[in-house]
């Protein structure tokens, strides 16, 4: 145990003892892989703003934020009564509902490629039913999706997540002949790839920057010539903005490329902390969920899909960011400082702060190398992962400020410029007196 461990160790003897319960009834004592970090993930009683407080009273500061999902921070108040107000009326119907309709009348008129949309709980159903719209609709098999791009753990799609990318992700999938990957950011040498399957081609799914890998974004030229291509085929061009979507403007990041994407997903900030998915897309191809048509492909959304509660969570939450748009200049400006103070205290411990808008994430250099710029989930991976695992420790057992360990940061409204400035002085703490 180094001295990080042992100081966390100290300050968390309740959520050490309750871990140990969890373990008992879960699997690694967590009901997501990546929650786990070691020595053991602390446990949270409560939350308010930007912060997490745990079982043991210690406050963190919380740039997590819900898998990123709380652009508004915690519990935010408008979104607190408007959801006391919904759970008295009830949360579960199963029926249609018309906190749905309003939803959606958001979402259609900040997202032009919404013409029609379809809710799921999560996230993964999405992108899984986005993979079979563009089969459905082009009776093509094959699937693209970039290397390190995370789009949840349907079969389909979980392939090439982590490095080498050629490795297995799970046990227990099939169809993997049907999904190939092509390197993020390297237009030439995702065209080979993809001209090598343009018969086969459905369509490929990409992220406008890559979350999983640290919040890495494409080039717009890069994105611009794939959609150029898969169009040329006769292939869909998916973009998955779960992450993005109403993340870093009122509406989704494709437009401010441009590009005219066949189909999107979104989830996170459009369920305003509550479970959500959605896909969505242009009406020729969406009809295909149509269960009458006699070409019909079931997207389905479950039992929890366009739930009222999450439906109201998510329209207040829209509503808000579309009638204070000036938040996103606050919190983008936040994410500018963060990643810049950040590297200017790191220095060559760094090979690169990605991320965008008000997301971030420090990639330290292996050692012997120097700061290089990371571009893709290939130079991410090459990074020095111990390293940011316990940077993430440091903070969380010294500083009170919590990231997930290994992950990327989200900034919300909640948060305030001494936030950022005591994220800064973490990091210079942590390069003058590493281990």
């Amino acid at each position: 145990m180094n001295a990080y461990e042992a100081e966390y160790s100290k300050k968390t003897p309740t959520s050490a003892r309750l871990f140990a319960e969890s373990a008992k009834m879960h699997i690694n004592g967590v009901s997501h892989n990546i929650r786990y970090f070691e020595p053991y993930p602390f446990v949270v009683k409560s939350s308010e703003g930007g912060c997490l407080i745990d079982v043991d009273g210690n406050r963190y500061t919380d740039y997590w934020m819900g898998h990123w999902s709380l652009i508004q921070g915690h519990a935010p108040k408008h979104v607190v009564r408007s959801l006391h107000d919904q759970l008295e009326d009830g949360w579960m119907y199963g029926a249609v509902n018309e906190q749905t309709i309003k939803l959606s009348k958001i979402i259609s008129g900040a997202v032009p490629a919404a013409e029609k949309i379809r809710y799921t709980a999560s996230g993964t159903e999405a992108v899984m039913y986005a993979a079979r719209l563009a089969r459905t609709h082009t009776k093509r098999d094959v699937i693209a999706k970039v290397d390190g791009g995370w789009h949840g753990y349907g079969s389909d799609l979980l392939k090439s997540v982590n490095w080498p990318f050629k490795e297995p992700e799970s046990s227990g999938l099939v169809g993997a002949d049907n999904i190939v990957s092509v390197p993020y950011n390297d237009l030439d040498a995702t065209v080979k790839i993809l001209s090598g399957c343009k018969s086969r081609l459905a369509g490929i799914i990409v992220e406008p920057v890559l979350g999983g890998a640290g919040g890495i974004p494409a080039s717009a030229e890069y994105l611009a010539g794939v959609q150029e291509f898969v169009h040329g085929c006769g292939a869909l061009f998916i973009l998955d903005e779960i992450v993005t979507g109403f993340r870093f403007r009122y509406g989704c990041m494709y437009e401010s490329m441009p590009l005219e994407p066949d189909v999107i997903t979104l989830g996170k900030i459009i369920g305003g902390g509550m479970p959500v998915g959605a896909v969505c897309g242009a009406d020729e191809i969406m009809a295909h969920a149509d269960a009458s048509s006699a070409d019909r492909s079931y997207i389905g959304g479950g039992t929890f899909s366009a739930n009222p509660a999450s439906m109201t969570a998510g329209r207040v939450t829209l509503e808000y960011m579309r009638d204070n748009q000036s938040t996103y200049d606050r919190i983008s400006s936040m994410g500018a400082r963060a990643r810049s103070g950040i590297t200017g205290v790191l220095g060559d411990e760094a090979a690169d702060v990605t991320g965008a808008g008000s997301i971030f994430m420090v990639h330290f250099a292996a050692p012997g190398k120097r700061h290089t710029g990371v571009r893709n989930a290939e130079q991410a991976a090459s990074c020095d992962q111990d390293k940011l695992r316990q940077y993430h420790l440091k903070m969380i057992a010294q500083d009170g400020i919590f990231m997930l360990p290994g992950k990327m940061g989200a900034i919300s409204s909640a948060h305030a410029d001494g936030d950022i400035e005591r994220l800064v002085a973490a990091s210079e703490d942590f390069k003058r007196h590493r281990q």
